[in-house]
């Protein structure tokens, strides 16, 4: 059975590429490159599911920007 999962990816202060896994708390990945980063964001998610099966995956709705004066 095939699953769909919202990530999002971030550039960190060192320069990796950070992915976080919307639907599964404490998911993330990284990795130097995108493609290696999806690779292993896909790993990541496999042996997450793996080690909690019975996990109840959230649903993304939306991702929103807030404007906020500082």
């Amino acid at each position: 059975m095939k699953q769909v999962f919202n990530i999002i990816v971030e550039r960190g202060e060192d320069g990796y590429l950070i992915s976080e896994v919307v639907e599964l708390p404490g998911c993330h990945s990284q990795a130097s490159s995108y493609d290696e980063l999806l690779a292993r964001t896909k790993e990541a998610i496999e042996l997450y599911l793996e080690v909690k099966p019975d996990m109840k995956v959230s649903r993304f709705l939306s991702l929103q920007q807030v404007d906020v004066e500082v």
